[in-house]
């Protein structure tokens, strides 16, 4: 593995966990808050069933499914395909927002924007809902970064890492 390579997979890695560390770290004062004050019947019900949905679809299906493998796939892909370009950006690389398919692309984008929408809509909400919905992102988040973890040591540690890392077909070439 040259240098740009294991640059590149270590800056990637480590600033998609920079990312979403910083949200955990952001997020989860408020969530305390929430919880600092008794809560009625209503939000109890509310905290469980949030919490639970957000485990369910942002930690499982959202990261642990999708988003981790992903993150690790294409973090072993920019090790084995060193490149200045794409290692110099490989947080933006490792997500998908360049040199990947159009699929992934769109998706990325489209993920994105959906979450300025919620997170500038939630910044509306009044405590203690603010700190609940908060509460379940931040489970999703730190679930999102223990699986990228785990599976970034899968991609480095076996050969047998079947992940695609949805790069176009001409995967040596930055042009789409």
């Amino acid at each position: 593995m040259s240098l740009v390579g294991a640059f590149g997979a270590a800056w990637g890695v480590g600033g998609v966990g920079l990312l979403l560390g910083g949200a955990v770290y952001r997020l989860a004062p408020m969530a305390v808050v929430a919880l600092s004050d008794p809560l009625g019947a209503l939000q109890w019900a509310f905290l469980v069933v949030w919490v639970v949905f957000m485990a369910v679809t942002e930690g499982y299906f959202g990261f642990q499914r999708s988003f981790s493998p992903r993150v690790a796939a294409r973090a072993r892909y920019l090790a084995e395909h060193p490149d200045v370009l794409r290692s110099f950006l490989a947080p933006l690389f490792c997500m998908g927002y360049f040199h990947a398919t159009r699929r992934l692309q769109v998706k990325s984008v489209l993920l994105t924007v959906g979450i300025v929408v919620l997170v500038l809509t939630v910044r509306l909400v009044p405590q203690p809902w603010r700190g609940i919905v908060d509460l379940g992102v931040v489970l999703g988040l730190a679930w999102g970064l223990v699986a990228i973890g785990v599976f970034t040591v899968r991609a480095f540690a076996t050969d047998g890492f079947d992940h695609p890392p949805e790069t176009p077909p001409d995967s040596r070439s930055l042009s789409q």
